[in-house]
């Protein structure tokens, strides 16, 4: 891939590096949060974190809405997970989540139902937790917990299809010493608006996978946030965009370091294919002066394959503390390489057979971190149609 390559790497121990965002003394502002979404005014387009989204399309999202539309889970679980409907006021419901827009507080404020997804302590699953999200057509609210008790190791899958408005909250709750892989595939109907906070907090000792998937859907806005619980926890978050004419998918991470010896790791790719297709990453990571020990990179690729197509990155570092492991970040868009296809064409591999390699090869980066196999291989058809191949 011919790219724009921007890399920066801070060294252990090391002192001096310009903190993203500061103010005048030197330390980061924090990230407002809150539960009240009047506390957060009606989006203009002028506001950081909405300045790259086309506001248009959203603004019946940005006020309290009655819904018009369902969204029917459905699910394939071992015997031994609880999956269960509770009421709004259950103690799960927001214990993780602090919305950091309207959008995500007005979803919280007026969602009725949440599902939630138990994972026993000290179990192992062999299978993984297959959850179908149903849309159909006109403006609903969306909750999920998933909460992993301590010592356990599951793999959730949220399988997002249909057509929809949505605007939802997920939140996950990674136990001590446990380990969760949780895979969330946007494979909506070309008309869907999905807007969603996706709030994790990782405890002590324990991992996080966390595995986006965007395909489908009109407009799709998720925003990742990691909290750490306790030394010794790990987050792992991969994402995949593939977008065509028409379609805008935007991811906004947010990793807070508080505690020490948490290590994070962020690998996001996307592929654009069309002249009206946009991608939008936002990567945000601070390390806070009490975690020390940190040891975090982001890394965000973009491949374009058509003119017009438009691909935005923003990797964000603030570092408060000197005492790390390490801390970096590198963003790179681009075209093919052109020797990569000469090279594959020189071997007798037709132009469009070498342009669906070299993209195969540029997502499975992605995919490899999706073991359920039937998944994987759906993925892996649907972006093999969407270049031509099948």
């Amino acid at each position: 891939m011919t790219a724009i390559d921007t890399n920066n790497q801070q060294a252990p121990h090391s002192h001096g590096l310009p903190v993203a965002g500061s103010t005048g003394s030197g330390s980061p502002p924090e990230r407002f949060t809150s539960r009240n979404p009047d506390d957060f005014a009606v989006p203009t387009g002028r506001e950081e974190e909405w300045r790259f989204t086309p506001l248009r399309k959203l603004r019946p999202m940005f006020n309290s809405f009655q819904v018009d539309s369902t969204i029917r889970p459905t699910w394939v679980a071992p015997a031994e997970v609880t999956i269960e409907v509770v009421a709004a006021d259950d103690a799960l419901i927001g214990s993780v989540l602090r919305p950091a827009d309207r959008v995500s507080a007005l979803a919280l404020a007026n969602v009725r139902h949440a599902l939630v997804v138990r994972i026993p302590a000290g179990i192992e699953l062999s299978e993984p937790v297959w959850v179908t999200i149903t849309g159909k057509p006109g403006l609903n609210y969306g909750h999920v917990v998933i909460d992993a008790a301590p010592n356990s190791k599951a793999t959730v899958i949220l399988d997002h299809v249909g057509s929809a408005s949505l605007a939802a909250n997920v939140e996950t709750i990674v136990g001590d010493g446990a380990n969760l892989t949780v895979v969330s595939v946007q494979d909506w109907d070309a008309d869907t608006i999905h807007l969603a906070a996706l709030a994790t907090r990782v405890n002590r000792d324990a991992k996080l996978t966390h595995v986006v998937i965007n395909l489908g859907g009109s407009i799709v806005r998720l925003t990742p946030t990691v909290e750490f619980g306790g030394p010794g926890a790990q987050a792992e978050l991969y994402g995949l965009s593939f977008a065509g004419d028409g379609q805008h998918q935007e991811s906004r991470l947010h990793v807070d370091h508080a505690v020490p010896n948490c290590s994070s790791n962020v690998v996001y790719k996307s592929a654009l294919d069309g002249e009206t297709a946009r991608t939008v990453w936002i990567g945000d990571v601070r390390i806070r002066p009490a975690a020390t020990g940190t040891s975090t990179y982001e890394l965000n690729r973009n491949l374009l394959l058509s003119d017009g197509a438009r691909a935005d990155s923003v990797p964000n570092l603030e570092i408060e503390t000197g005492e790390i492991a390490g801390a970096g970040h590198a963003s790179a868009t681009g075209r093919f390489d052109d020797l990569q296809l000469f090279y594959l064409q020189s071997r007798g591999i037709p132009e469009e057979d070498a342009r669906r390699l070299v993209v195969r090869g540029f997502f499975n980066d992605i995919l490899k971190y999706i073991k359920v196999e039937a998944l994987h291989d759906r993925l892996m058809d649907t972006i093999l149609t969407r270049l031509g191949a099948k």
